[in-house]
């Protein structure tokens, strides 16, 4: 793995990942998706992180997939880089804690379709997100023709994707595609202080939580409340449950140690 394309920063039980390919306009490389998977892998079991952000090194968070790289490659080498990619944003999807995409600048193609597979996003004021394949004669391939109408609906999705159009972040807030937006200079530390505000809940909650939001959304609405059941019980028998119960009893912060 070379380190240096996705660097890792972990303070207070916040992990912040950074692509770091910013002359490429952190363009997804075969090595930067091997990193970045490696990186992910590393924190997935680390009980010490509470929350993940993803953000980009300079003034791009993603431009998607490395078309320099891609064009000297075969048919059956764009179809394990597109396997690849989409294995990775699954895996940022299913990470057992929250997510934070910090879009920091552009995010298109599969820059965007990283976002999407965050849980929350945050945008810069100057950034600009798109799902541009079209223009290129190809579709997304890693998710983007999938959770993007499940974020803004149908019609804005297929528009969006159709044309190949980019918004700006005023636009992608109206749409509903991020959360918030900041100004540059702030966008780092507004993320880095929803993940504290994240973190000052139960951690088997919010995982739980997540869990249930996830998998109900991808059903019917009486097995998305049994899912919530189900996950509801994994709680009860904490330690943490109790904290908490003790905490607002004696009118506290409470402690939670994730058991």
């Amino acid at each position: 793995m070379e380190e240096n394309l996705v660097t890792c920063e972990i303070a207070d039980g916040i992990a912040t990942l950074t692509l770091n390919r910013p002359d490429a306009m952190n363009a997804f490389s075969v090595a930067m998706l091997d990193a970045m998977a490696q990186r992910l892998s590393n924190l997935r079991f680390d009980p010490a992180i509470r929350v993940l952000i993803i953000t980009g090194a300079g003034k791009a968070f993603s431009a998607g997939a490395d078309l320099k790289e891609r064009a000297g490659m075969t048919p059956e080498q764009v179809k394990a880089f597109i396997f690849a990619i989409r294995r990775l944003m699954d895996d940022i999807e299913q990470f057992p804690r929250p997510v934070i995409a910090a879009v920091n600048g552009a995010a298109f193609g599969g820059g965007l379709e990283l976002a999407l597979a965050s849980d929350i996003r945050m945008a810069s004021q100057s950034a600009v997100m798109g799902l541009t394949e079209a223009r290129l004669a190809i579709i997304p391939g890693a998710g983007g023709t999938q959770r993007l109408p499940r974020l803004v609906g149908k019609g804005i999705a297929m528009e969006m994707v159709f044309t190949g159009r980019r918004i700006d972040a005023q636009e992608a807030l109206k749409i509903g595609l991020v959360n918030h937006v900041h100004p540059p200079e702030e966008l780092l530390h507004a993320s880095r202080r929803l993940a504290a505000e994240i973190c000052e809940s139960g951690p088997i909650a919010v995982q739980q939580a997540k869990y249930a939001i996830q998998r109900g959304l991808e059903t019917d609405l009486n097995t998305g409340l049994a899912i919530e059941s189900n996950a509801y019980w994994v709680c009860i028998p904490t330690e943490d449950r109790l904290e908490g119960l003790a905490a607002f009893r004696e009118k506290r912060k409470p402690v939670y140690k994730g058991k």
